[in-house]
């Protein structure tokens, strides 16, 4: 009883605006390391729906013309990070004597968008539960580093908001992390992060097909929907002149929305999770995120 009391106002307190990404990010993981979430399957797929509301929220605040110049300066450096991120995530999990499936697994999770990329080429490959869970802790680990630290190292850089919303799309697995800490650096990196991140996500869709002409398990491939409605908010806002006051209300509550999902991804990361994570696993995934981080990074200050 306690540990749901406990839940429910630190979930309401998610939503003000005293508490950052990062903080409802950290309160989830203090809860679910001391008492433990003691509404973990709800949690779960409140994640899953929270994060798409969110997204589509976002979307109102967001200029069809900003995203598609946006969305080409993005594409090639996203092309060449998910094919390096593949090939040498392959490679490396032989070297570290990884199970095949758990060394795809998380290379997709770093090459896409984090648990979403994991959950559907999953599927496909008809993974073990054992596998699932060690791709997904590994990736959960990285992303919550991800949120705090990314934010420090673009100040100490003194990173633009373009390069920053830029890095972040990129060199951060899952979607909830990209928008969190974008939006703590600023409105310009939270627009650009959000953009480039979707476009990324497309990419689940050719891997998946690959993955299944590789693999041929059978498997069915998800496809991430929400990003269409994503698309249509983007060009509501901008072809058609909605209500100043209405979209950005809309996006008001998507960022207040997106705090409450960062606490509940911390709430779902348990011991059990760490422990699978832990090893060759977490050495292949911190390995592929300081690469693709540093490479990208690279790249973007040299353009």
């Amino acid at each position: 009883m306690l540990a749901k009391v406990i839940f429910v106002l630190l979930a309401v307190l998610s939503l003000t605006p005293w508490v950052s990404p990062a903080i409802a990010l950290l309160m989830g993981l203090a809860l679910s390391l001391s008492l433990g979430n003691p509404f973990n399957k709800t949690s779960k797929v409140g994640t899953n729906w929270l994060l798409k509301i969110a997204i589509v929220g976002l979307g109102f605040g967001i200029n069809a013309q900003e995203t598609l110049s946006v969305s080409i300066n993005g594409f090639y450096l996203t092309i060449l990070s998910i094919a390096i991120t593949m090939l040498l995530g392959t490679w490396l999990a032989k070297k570290l004597r990884l199970a095949p499936t758990g060394g795809y697994l998380i290379s997709s999770g770093t090459a896409i968008c984090g648990g979403s990329a994991i959950a559907a080429i999953a599927a496909i490959l008809k993974a073990s539960p054992k596998d699932i869970s060690m791709a997904m802790g590994t990736v959960f680990l990285l992303n919550s580093l991800a949120l705090l630290i990314f934010p420090l190292i673009g100040h100490w850089l003194e990173l633009t908001q373009a390069q920053f919303g830029l890095w972040s799309a990129i060199a951060i697995h899952d979607t909830s992390s990209v928008v969190g800490a974008a939006a703590m650096y600023g409105e310009e990196a939270l627009k650009i992060a959000t953009t480039v991140k979707l476009a990324r996500a497309l990419w689940i869709i050719p891997l998946a097909i690959v993955t299944s002409l590789i693999f041929k398990t059978g498997g069915k491939i998800k496809y991430p929907y929400f990003i269409g409605l994503f698309i249509m908010a983007v060009l509501l806002h901008s072809l058609i002149n909605l209500p100043p006051g209405l979209t950005e209300f809309a996006v008001l509550i998507a960022k207040r929305l997106m705090s409450l999902t960062l606490f509940l991804v911390g709430t779902n990361l348990s011991l059990q999770q760490i422990k699978q994570s832990a090893g060759s696993s977490l050495l292949l995934g911190i390995v592929l995120w300081i690469i693709i981080a540093v490479g990208s990074l690279t790249v973007i200050l040299w353009l």
